[in-house]
């Protein structure tokens, strides 16, 4: 070997062997950096003329398992999918409460059932007709306080959904921009790991909102589809298209208009079932909150609020009630016509002729909601016609409840069983595809950056450095003696 054969080598030697340093610098230093890959150095002996001519570099290596990454994305968006609803029904669980809560819609009517009792002891007492007067409204306003966050629920999913549609155009044109820039980058030989980390990140940002597939393409490009084949980013990003509300009524739907659906690029896809593209993310669980999970629900107490106003409403609970007259229980203040049952919890209203506040008389209680004038202070039977309506057994006639006859705290402690069951199935939903996110964010952690292991590298580096040093100076000093022979 010649003299200057041995110099070249060295010097290819220390070349690679300062750019080795460099990416364990870099893989050490974004040990904890979220989406950065591990870098490798790709090296092959490099030869002239069938001659050994040192090291040559090839490239940079991103080591990335393209099937963990795919799988970990799916995870994200099961992840997505199930704590938006979980989350959804804590809330609402939260909102009727447990049967030993007073606030509940069990506890209200326990209340309700109590002041009866004792105002029949004394249905002269003013104080107790005013308890059950304060009782019969404790138990409209947990019924419309329920109605009211099930809409505020059905909102907060709306604006949740155009927020999640912003994110995924937004991080759609990113994807696409890196692209252009990895491919002009790729063409003149520069390291693009960096870029692909970033692109990595913008991938991610969408995943817990809709599952995607990426695809690997010439030039270090990736295109993404959606789970049944739509194209988001091929050379130009795909555009979700969304309209958010303002306002959120219970009659509002996506059949009626007044709801907004999604399109991609100006195309309207299913929102639900095995033909939406959408589904298993963030994304398509908010439509399912917004126009299925919390109708349900709506449809429920509607079916609640029904039960308790035709109770009150009948002329066998008060035989002074006019036919088609209202009862203790009302429809803004009306009779309740079963055509109209959409929201009635939100509508629901005591009779403004049994409360003095709005110039009715407590003594009506008493006497009947039809009575023309007082009867006498120590008849309880209207008292206890009342509490007869609350506790009997009536069959519900919407909601889809078992058509079995029950009171109304069975009906509504049914209620409560529904919501707190789908809660509790959620949660196990959650806390299952929390565990599988978590092995499988261990197992991408497994294989990304090693911090022991990358400095016992460095430890390696740096020998082969001192080494090919070490060649260039035992060169420098042959050539020094040749120059003084």
């Amino acid at each position: 070997m010649s003299i200057s054969s041995a110099l070249s080598n060295a010097l290819s030697g220390l070349q690679t062997s300062s750019r080795a340093a460099d990416i364990v610098s870099s893989n050490v230093a974004n040990a904890l950096t979220e989406g950065y890959a591990r870098r490798t150095l790709e090296i092959a002996p490099k030869t002239v003329a069938g001659a050994s001519a040192g090291v040559q570099i090839l490239g940079t290596v991103r080591n990335v398992d393209l099937g963990l990454l795919q799988d970990r994305r799916m995870a994200d968006a099961a992840l997505g999918a199930s704590t938006t609803t979980s989350g959804f029904l804590g809330r609402m669980e939260q909102l009727v409460g447990t049967p030993d809560d007073a606030g509940s819609l069990n506890g209200r009517l326990a209340s309700l059932d109590s002041s009866l009792i004792e105002a029949q002891a004394r249905p002269d007492s003013e104080a107790r007709l005013s308890s059950v007067l304060g009782a019969a409204k404790a138990v409209v306003s947990q019924i419309g306080s329920i109605s009211d966050g099930i809409q505020s629920a059905r909102l907060q999913a709306d604006g949740d959904i155009a927020s999640a549609v912003e994110t995924i155009n937004d991080a759609l044109a990113r994807v696409a921009d890196l692209n252009q820039e990895i491919r002009m980058q790729t063409s003149a030989g520069v390291d693009t790991s960096g870029l692909m980390d970033l692109r990595q990140q913008q991938v991610d940002r969408i995943a817990p909102l809709m599952p995607l597939r990426e695809i690997q393409r010439e030039g270090n490009q990736i295109a993404l589809y959606t789970r049944m084949g739509s194209a988001l980013v091929e050379t130009e990003p795909a555009v979700l298209s969304f309209s958010a509300v303002n306002g959120m009524t219970e009659n509002m739907t996506i059949a009626d208009g007044s709801l907004s659906g999604l399109s991609l690029n100006g195309r309207a896809v299913a929102l639900s079932g095995e033909a939406s593209p959408i589904m298993g993310g963030a994304l398509a669980a908010n439509f399912a909150l917004r126009d299925a999970d919390a109708p349900g629900l709506q449809e429920k107490i509607d079916a609640i609020a029904r039960n308790l106003v035709e109770r009150f409403q009948s002329t066998e609970t008060d035989p002074t009630l006019g036919t088609g007259a209202a009862g203790l229980f009302t429809d803004s203040g009306t009779a309740f016509d079963s055509v109209d049952e959409t929201g009635l919890a939100g509508r629901l209203a005591i009779n403004d002729l049994v409360d003095p506040a709005a110039g009715g008389g407590l003594w009506k209680l008493r006497d009947g909601l039809g009575a023309i004038v007082p009867g006498p202070v120590g008849h309880a039977a209207g008292l206890a016609g009342l509490q007869q309506a609350l506790n009997s057994l009536v069959a519900p006639q919407s909601g889809g409840f078992l058509t079995a006859a029950r009171s109304m705290p069975e009906l509504a402690a049914e209620f409560l069983s529904f919501v707190g069951q789908a809660h509790q199935s959620a949660l196990s939903d959650t806390s299952f595809a929390a565990a599988r996110h978590s092995s499988l964010k261990t197992l991408e952690l497994q294989n990304g950056v090693d911090t022991d292991q990358e400095m016992q590298s460095l430890l390696l580096i740096e020998q082969a450095y001192a080494a090919n040093a070490r060649v260039i100076q035992a060169v420098d000093e042959m050539l020094q003696s040749l120059t003084r022979i």
